[in-house]
This record gives C-alpha cells, sequence and structure tokens, in this order.
C-alpha cells in the first residue's frame, strides 16, 4: 500500500493545475505580442499532448511544457481573432471561467455526473466533431436556417468540451478515493489543462462567428 504522505491529494492536482494554466497564461501573453508563435504553439502541442497522453509514466517537464505550447497556441489564435474583432479573446476568457466555474459547482454538489451512456455519446460527438474538422473547409458557407453551420457546430463543441471537463473532475475525484500515487496529480492537471484550452477554443469561436453575424461580415 502506499503511505499516506505519498498519496495523491486534492490539493495536489488543484495546485499542479495552478502551474499549468499560470504556464499557459505565460505563453499566451508571449504569443499575444507575437502572433506568429502560434503555429509553434499549435505543433509543439499537438505533440506533446499526443505523447503525454500515451506515456506510461508521467512527465512534469513535459507536461508543463505541453501548458507553456498551449499558451502559445491560444495567445496567438486571440490575437488574430481580436484584431478583427476586438474585445473578444476578454469575452471569451471569462466565458471560460464561469462555464468552468459552474461545471465545478455543479459536480461538487452532486448536481451533473456523468454516467456510462452519456460517455458514449460522448464519444460518438466528439468523433463526429473530429470528421467534421476534417471537411470542415468543405461546408464554409452553409447555413442551416441563415444560422451558419460553424456557429451550430462550435456550440455543440463547447457542450463536448464541458463534457470533457466535467469527466476530468469526476477522474480525478476517482483517482483521489483510490489513494494513486501523488505523481499522478500530474497527469490530472494535463487533462484538465486540455479541456480547459479546448473549451476557451470553442468558445472563441462561437464568440467570432456571433461577432461576425452581428457585423454582417
Amino acid at each position: 500500500p502506499i503511505p499516506a504522505g505519498e498519496r495523491l491529494t486534492m490539493n495536489d492536482v488543484l495546485v499542479k493545475t495552478g502551474i499549468n494554466l499560470g504556464l499557459v497564461a505565460v505563453g499566451a501573453a508571449v504569443a499575444w505580442n507575437a502572433p506568429v508563435l502560434l503555429l509553434l504553439g499549435m505543433v509543439g502541442g499537438l505533440v506533446l499532448g499526443l505523447v503525454n497522453s500515451f506515456k506510461k509514466k508521467v512527465s512534469p517537464i513535459l507536461v508543463m511544457t505541453y501548458a507553456l505550447m498551449e499558451g502559445l497556441l491560444l495567445g496567438g489564435l486571440s490575437a488574430v481573432v481580436d484584431m478583427r474583432y476586438p474585445g473578444v479573446a476578454v469575452q471569451a476568457v471569462l466565458a471560460t471561467l464561469v462555464v468552468a466555474g459552474v461545471t465545478l459547482a455543479l459536480f461538487a454538489n452532486g448536481k451533473i455526473r456523468t454516467t456510462p451512456k452519456l460517455n458514449k455519446i460522448f464519444m460518438i460527438g466528439a468523433l463526429s466533431y473530429l470528421g467534421y474538422g476534417l471537411v470542415s473547409m468543405l461546408t464554409a458557407g452553409i447555413s442551416i436556417g441563415g444560422i451558419p453551420l460553424g456557429l451550430v457546430v462550435g456550440l455543440f463543441a463547447v457542450a463536448l468540451a464541458t463534457y470533457s471537463l466535467l469527466l476530468d473532475f469526476t477522474t480525478t475525484s476517482e483517482a483521489v478515493e483510490a489513494g494513486l500515487p501523488e505523481r499522478e496529480s500530474w497527469r490530472l492537471a494535463f487533462g484538465l489543462t486540455a479541456s480547459l484550452v479546448w473549451l476557451y477554443v470553442e468558445i472563441l469561436r462561437v464568440l467570432m462567428y456571433l461577432a461576425s453575424i452581428f457585423r454582417n461580415d
């Protein structure tokens, strides 16, 4: 059995997630002033995301580097979007905080829970969204009742990202209850960071579509 002092605690996960989000913020601040770095963040985040997902022994350095790369991606992307639609990036940050906070509060109070059936729906939805992403260029300009298809899919993606965050909360709670080793806090923090990044990107996309509609672009 793992000694009590070496077991995972909720505080361990919160601290590691805080470190990751701090690195995301640092990367975002740098790329905000040098948007071209979003390309480095995109490639680096994708590679490190895959490495951290499949690596059997979690590496704190790789997890933190992933967070920094995602920060470069978010900062550069936000800067580009904000140049066209001023204020959208700030709105996306606030909306992400609200959605994440509400999801956490509802989970902590037992109001929402993951279920095997919802998990299957999530997987189907995520695969469908991935498929859409591969052919999205072919559907550009398509509308449903006057509403851009991209906006509809974006709202669907926000729901997927929110459920992904709920899955991370569930996994973290179960890991703490199971008494896993403290080092696993980095793996859990990686999952939470990835879901929050995904949620922000999708909210940014939705707000961008809404801004373009109101501006009649």
